[in-house]
Formats: structure tokens, C-alpha cells, sequence
């Protein structure tokens, strides 16, 4: 077998060989020099680059239309909607930008194709051309910028909503805790020092305020139209709190306290029946089929978007939204850190 192959290599080189040589001796017949670009090789050249055009301006639309069914569902939180329309603005400004310039650069190069006894005009400056090319983008992205920092102020602002609620997210390697303030309604504070087996969180155990608050693993639960405020802590390394369907991304940092509010404005359940979650989630579980994996349901997650170590990808949790009666419910279950202290 391996004297076969060896043999055929032999013979295709030999074939190449051959061929490469009436090539060569077929340059002889032709009036002239190989080296020579003509009209006819410049026009078939020229057509080529339109031709390269357009296909690459095709291209790009089909990719946008082959992988747009990949993407995040439409925001789940006010001011996700948002970052949305400022996320589509930029893409139709780009894509005008890239379809427009990509149009004029393989066109021209069509239309000013080499010809004997042409000459390109030599233009060193001009003021026009100069203003046009700077002005105009400088409008574009200062509309973009005075846009972005407006929502930017709104949604980092502080909450002065009283009846918003309040969650701390505390992030450690590899894995999330939330904390949610017991019946007094406020957060009991936190020393490091007093962080151990039986206080993952650090909670300063002399006060008293954070005796009734609620410790959650696995999943925590927010109500729909409703105000929550985030208080991020870290104890080992920068993580970053990421809650891709909501617009929300802070880091968690050691040694403060970092915040971010938003408002749910989609409940799970709600997610689970948009024709475009159902489609995402079709696809989803066909490949997790095609595995011998089980099929899942959509759900809200948070997850860590800092490479924090060897095992963060581990640092997931589920986000359950729902009514404000149903949340209330569920808070109502859960245990205060006395009580669990208590057993």
C-alpha cells in the first residue's frame, strides 16, 4: 500500500512537471512578453474586482441572515430595550458604511482600469474632500457618544425608587451567592474576617440587622416590573456579574461594593412563550439530542464573564422572574441565617 501511494506521488509530480512546461512553451506563441500587462489583462482584472464586490457584499448579508437566528433574545429589562436600540443604530450605521465604501472601492477599480495611453490625475489635496470625510463622521459618532452616555447616566444613576428591592450578589471561586434582606428590610453588614465555614459571606456577626437576612444557592427569584437594586461583593478574585438577557454586566470586586439596578419587564414563563425563545431553544436541544443529552427549558442566567480561574465556567446560576405575588411567596419559604443558624 504505502509503495502505491509512494508511486502515485511520484507520477503526480511528474504530471505537475509536465504541465508546468506547455505552459511555458505555450507563452512562446503568444506576440507578447509574459511579464506585459495588457488592456485585455486590466479589463479582465477590473471586471474580477466588481465581480469580488459584489460577492462580498452578498456574503455579508447572508452571514447576517444565516447566524441572526443565534442570537439573544430581545431585552428582558427596561433599560435593556435601550442598549438594544443603540446596539441597532451602531449596526445600521456600520453596515451602510461598509456596503457604501466597499461599493465605490470595487466599482472604481472597475471603471479606472489600466488603458494604454491613460494617465491617472495626480490630486495632492483637497479642502472639500478633506471636510467632507472629516465632518462627517465626527456628527455620527458624536450623535452615538451624546446617546450613549445619556442612557449610560440613566442606567447607572442611583436608585431613588423606595420601593425598589435590594440583592447582594457575592461571588467567590467558584460559585454565587445571593442575599436578600430579611423582614427589616436592609442588608446586615459584612467583615471579611469573619468569613469561615459556617459564614461563607463574611456577615458581621455583631450586627444584628443581618440576622434575618436569606442566603440562595442554585437559583434566586426577582419580580417582573419591579425595581431591584444589586450589591456586588468579591471575595477572592475579580469576577463579573453577567446577565446577558437583562443588558447587566458589573465586576465584583474585592475589598467594595459595586452596584447596578434594572427592572425585569418579562417573566420567565412570558420567555418561554416568545415564538423566537421557542425557536432558540428547538435548536438548542436538537444538538443536545444529537449528544444523548436532555432537552432543557429556557431560563434566565447569571454568569461570571471574568476568566477567574480553572473552574470558571462552573459559576452559572439560574434567575427565576415572575409576579410580585408568586415572589413573595417563594421569599416567604426561605430560611433567615438565625434560623438556619438556630438548627
Amino acid at each position: 500500500m504505502k509503495l502505491l501511494i509512494l508511486i502515485g506521488l511520484v507520477l503526480l509530480i511528474i504530471a505537475v512537471h509536465q504541465l508546468m512546461r506547455v505552459v511555458e512553451l505555450s507563452r512562446e506563441f503568444k506576440k507578447t512578453k509574459e511579464w506585459e500587462v495588457t488592456d485585455s489583462d486590466n479589463s479582465f482584472n477590473g471586471k474580477a474586482m466588481l465581480l469580488a464586490g459584489f460577492g462580498l457584499i452578498l456574503f455579508l448579508f447572508w452571514q447576517g441572515n444565516r447566524w441572526n437566528d443565534n442570537a439573544l433574545p430581545g431585552a428582558a429589562s427596561v433599560h435593556g430595550l435601550k442598549i438594544d436600540t443603540l446596539w441597532d443604530i451602531n449596526v445600521y450605521i456600520i453596515t451602510f458604511v461598509f456596503v457604501v465604501t466597499n461599493a465605490f472601492l470595487f466599482y472604481y477599480a472597475y471603471k479606472y482600469a489600466g488603458k494604454k495611453g491613460y494617465k491617472a490625475t495626480f490630486l495632492a489635496h483637497d479642502n472639500r474632500l478633506e471636510m467632507a470625510w472629516t465632518i462627517a463622521p465626527a456628527v455620527v459618532l458624536a450623535g452615538i457618544i451624546i446617546f450613549g452616555l445619556k442612557y449610560w447616566n440613566e442606567i447607572t444613576d442611583r436608585s431613588t425608587d423606595p420601593n425598589s428591592i435590594t440583592v447582594e450578589l457575592y461571588a467567590k471561586q467558584f460559585d454565587w451567592t445571593a442575599r436578600y434582606p430579611g423582614k427589616d428590610k436592609v442588608l446586615g453588614s459584612t467583615d471579611y474576617r469573619q468569613i469561615d465555614g459556617g459564614n461563607s459571606v463574611g456577615l458581621d456577626t455583631l450586627d444584628a440587622t443581618g440576622h434575618d437576612d436569606i442566603l440562595i444557592k442554585n437559583e434566586f427569584h426577582l419580580p417582573v416590573n419591579k425595581e431591584v437594586v444589586f450589591k456586588m461583593r468579591s471575595r477572592d478574585v475579580i469576577h463579573s456579574a453577567y446577565m446577558p438577557h437583562f443588558r447587566a454586566q458589573m465586576n465584583c470586586v474585592p475589598g467594595m461594593v459595586t452596584e447596578f439596578k434594572f427592572t425585569p419587564n418579562k417573566t420567565t414563563a412570558e420567555m418561554r412563550k416568545d415564538p423566537y425563545v421557542i425557536q432558540l431553544m428547538a435548536g438548542i436541544n436538537e444538538a443536545r439530542a444529537k449528544k444523548g443529552e436532555e432537552p432543557i427549558e429556557f431560563d434566565y442566567q447569571l454568569f461570571c464573564n471574568k476568566i477567574c480561574g480553572a473552574s470558571h465556567y462552573n459559576m452559572g446560576m439560574i434567575i427565576v422572574v415572575e409576579s410580585e405575588k408568586d415572589y413573595n411567596a417563594w421569599l416567604a419559604k426561605q430560611k433567615a441565617i438565625r434560623t438556619i443558624a438556630a438548627k
